[in-house]
């Protein structure tokens, strides 16, 4: 699932028509589920639920991440897709949790199902949801799509396996299968859901970016002719494709006109090798003292900052 606000036009309308397919396999799934009693029908028309809403919010986070910069949001809106994908893996938790629940029951209390009607109305969920996922997965690669291409994923591979198990329900005739496929379709559904929560709080966190090291950014910054030392390093998400860093660095006492180049060095190394483009360097020529977060300027008539 991915999405940079120069490509929302298209993104949208992907996300648009999958709401629509969705919306109608939702309704065939419930209908074909009650009255074939199958319980992994239902649970896949709650997972199709929960994509639902995941795209519908993902759409909304797409339309706002399109929004320039403003003097109340002069980052923009980046985190409005962080946010939708952390609602996204809420939503998923919720629904696994329900799965869980209803599966445990017809494990006590099997119910015969029509494991012809689960085959034939999983393998157009296979179809559409594959297709969906191609579309997604083609659309680009922050944090909001890919909640949603793993909903996806999620949802292809889950009634796969409703196939499998109706195919094992015609030769065996055990309708516990039935339950058990809602336990493995639960399972998918809580994995992905911790993945994408995890990695949305590390951004409103303001953790470092996933897979990158913060000990790599500082050694690069430090092999730019001119650069004497690199403190107060910070490097965080603004919104799942767009990191911002700050730092000090230390350098000789020499003209603005001759670290304008150590500067533009340092902003294109953090580009080319991190894909960092929001930075605020800050030059200094004296040994600083960091504590707490606070750079403290050993010289007492040196200039005093703050973060």
């Amino acid at each position: 699932m991915h999405v940079h606000s120069h490509g929302g036009t298209g993104t949208q309308k992907v996300l648009r028509i999958s709401l629509g397919v969705t919306a109608a396999y939702i309704v065939l799934l419930v209908v074909a589920g009650i009255r074939a009693h199958s319980l992994a029908l239902i649970s896949e028309a709650g997972h199709n639920l929960s994509d639902f809403f995941a795209l519908l919010l993902s759409l909304g986070a797409v339309h706002l991440q399109s929004r320039p910069p403003s003097a109340t949001k002069t980052f923009g809106w980046h985190r409005a897709g962080v946010l939708a994908a952390l609602v996204n893996a809420v939503s998923l938790v919720a629904v696994s949790a329900f799965i869980f629940y209803d599966a445990f029951i017809r494990i006590m209390n099997p119910v015969a199902v029509h494991a012809d009607v689960m085959m034939k109305v999983a393998a157009v969920g296979v179809v559409m949801n594959g297709l969906i996922a191609l579309l997604l997965y083609r659309s680009g690669g922050d944090v909001n799509m890919r909640s949603v291409l793993l909903h996806e994923i999620g949802d292809t591979l889950s009634t796969a396996a409703v196939i499998v198990g109706g195919w094992v329900i015609l030769v065996t005739g055990q309708y516990w299968i039935d339950s058990a496929l809602s336990l493995v379709i639960g399972i998918l559904i809580l994995w992905s859901a911790l993945g994408i929560g995890k990695e949305t709080l590390n951004i409103l966190l303001e953790g470092t970016p996933r897979g990158l090291e913060l000990k790599r950014v500082e050694a690069a910054m430090r092999t730019i002719p001119g650069v004497n030392d690199v403190h107060d390093l910070h490097v965080w998400s603004i919104g799942s494709e767009s990191h911002a860093l700050s730092a000090h660095v230390a350098i000789a006492d020499i003209p603005p006109s001759v670290s304008e180049r150590i500067l533009q060095d340092v902003r294109a190394c953090l580009h080319e090798r991190f894909r960092i483009v929001h930075t605020t360097i800050q030059f200094e020529h004296t040994i600083c003292e960091v504590a707490h977060g606070c750079v403290i300027p050993v010289d007492e008539h040196l200039h005093t900052h703050s973060h």
